[in-house]
């Protein structure tokens, strides 16, 4: 074997261990799930507070229980799941959503074929030149002449430090992102509709709950207008059951105005304009309390919450781009071929006389940049510790989260029955005083007191029905949504890595 062969052997075996050496800069590696046991600071019970009230049934906390894809079925309103169906196919965010996971697959894809396949391109030209031999320093007359040339070209830059792998990589994490950006905005959507329906069935009732007190209060007015003519009573307390009807009117147009800005903000989240009308009407009976409130294992959030899992592709995207920093200081070698034809009239193109072709290497060694590559380390370094530290942060605000909402569902479940309890023993005073009344033992003045107490504790027991309704929301979505159990197939995309 001659020494030319021998090095062309060897220099063969060094470019496949170069090709075959791993990626510069540290691997990602999936952060490890909190070791906490709960969410809160005491255990939770096994189940609320149950009571005899409107909503006040007994919820258990089914404990690693896992959620359904569309868990807002479990207010078992058929009229919701509709609504909420609708906004997930109109909502311009999810739209746009689904848009950005689109844009970042194919540009991954782009990416990938630029990356990790040869480019060939074809060039087809023709030109005229005038050449003069005297620039070459040979005697003779200057001439003018076509040239005509068709070639392919092929380049092809070897990874040999992983910068494209390091790239491609971060390209992916991309793509993940948006995934579970997009998986988020779908289980928020439907969060705030099943909350905004509450809301507007909380104020529906509250109205019906005034209207039918300033109803009451009218009749009354009425009674006592007509007793004062007889003289039965007395011009100061006709004022004071006119300003108890006034009282109680007044506080319906402000309702009425929350409902309406409800109902527009209802109809944005379904794709709608506020003025197309056609929403439904929602009422707290039609809306059911869901009794089991599955409860995921801390473990099992990080890997559910689409928050956490958009901050965890964040920090993978942060590791890829690091090492594609520290790769950059490493030699970049590009090969490059080409073949073709060259003549001076384009039928001799193609003739074999007429072919040429190249070959070529070109490496490039970063030499000195004024401390730009050291910088550029630095601060994807700091970039790196950034989103790390960003992703604990985000962990940290979800376990809030679900701490938040586990006591606050504890406390709804007090809270109800309290006020219920409260709403039948004021309610039950307040007959007592329309009977004192009439019998002449206590004054107007303390039957109004009566009768506004009663009032407040009826708005008071409404709140408390759409705080149990809205919280057991509000558990679903900080649980994650359950997206995982979702029957639809993902977003087809030619990128892998994606979710």
């Amino acid at each position: 074997m001659t020494n030319k062969f021998r090095l062309t052997g060897l220099g063969g075996l060094w470019l496949l261990f170069l090709a075959g050496c791993a990626p510069m800069g540290p691997d990602f590696v999936q952060p490890e799930a909190p070791a906490v046991q709960r969410y809160t600071e005491t255990p939770m019970p096994g189940q609320t507070t149950g009571s005899t009230a409107p909503k006040g049934e007994t919820q258990s906390f089914a404990q690693d229980q896992d959620i359904p894809a569309e868990w807002w079925a479990l207010f078992h309103s058929k009229v919701l799941t509709d609504l909420i169906q609708t906004g997930l196919k109109n909502s311009p965010t999810v739209a746009a959503a689904q848009a950005a996971l689109e844009n970042a697959g194919q540009y991954a894809v782009a990416q990938r074929d630029s990356l990790m396949f040869p480019a060939v391109d074809a060039t087809l030209g023709e030109t005229r030149q005038r050449f003069s031999p005297a620039a070459f320093g040979f005697p003779g007359n200057s001439s003018t002449f076509s040239l005509t040339n068709a070639s392919v070209g092929v380049s092809y830059t070897l990874d040999f430090f992983g910068a494209n792998r390091r790239q491609l990589e971060g390209l992916d994490a991309q793509v993940q992102m948006e995934g579970f950006l997009l998986k988020a905005a779908r289980e928020t959507l439907a969060a705030n509709i099943v909350t905004t329906a509450i809301r507007d069935a909380t104020l529906r009732a509250q109205i019906h709950s005034l209207e039918a007190v300033a109803a009451s209060e009218a009749q009354t007015l009425e009674i006592f207008r007509t007793r004062e003519k007889l003289g039965a009573l007395s011009q100061t307390e006709v004022q004071q059951q006119q300003a108890s009807f006034a009282q109680a009117q007044a506080a319906i147009p402000e309702l009425q105005k929350e409902l309406a800005l409800t109902r527009h903000q209802l109809a944005v989240y379904v794709g709608h304009f506020p003025g197309e009308g056609g929403l439904p009407e929602f009422s707290l009976e039609e809306l059911q309390l869901p009794r089991q409130l599955p409860v995921s294992l801390p473990s099992q959030l990080v890997r559910q919450r689409p928050d956490i899992l958009v901050s965890e592709a964040r920090l993978h995207q942060a590791t890829a781009n690091l090492g594609l920093t520290i790769a950059s200081v490493f030699p970049n070698v590009t090969l490059s071929a080409s073949a073709g034809a060259m003549a001076v009239t384009p039928g001799n193109v193609f003739d074999a006389a007429s072919s040429v072709w190249s070959l070529g290497t070109n490496l490039t060694q970063p030499l000195f940049h004024a401390g730009a590559l050291e910088a550029g380390q630095r601060a994807a370094q700091a970039a790196l510790d950034q989103a790390a530290a960003q992703y604990r942060q985000t962990v940290l605000n979800a376990f809030q989260n679900v701490a938040d909402v586990l006591r606050a569902l504890e406390s709804d479940a007090k809270t109800l029955s309290a006020q219920s309890d409260n709403a039948e023993a004021i309610r039950r005073s307040l007959q007592l005083a329309k009977s004192q009344y009439d019998t002449g033992s206590i004054s107007l003045l303390n039957l109004l007191s009566a009768q506004e107490r009663d009032h407040q504790a009826q708005i008071a027991l409404i709140q408390a029905q759409s705080s149990r309704l809205a919280d057991s929301a509000a558990l679903f979505l900080a649980m994650g949504g359950g997206w995982w159990n979702a029957v639809e197939p993902a977003p087809s995309l030619p990128a892998t890595g994606h979710p």
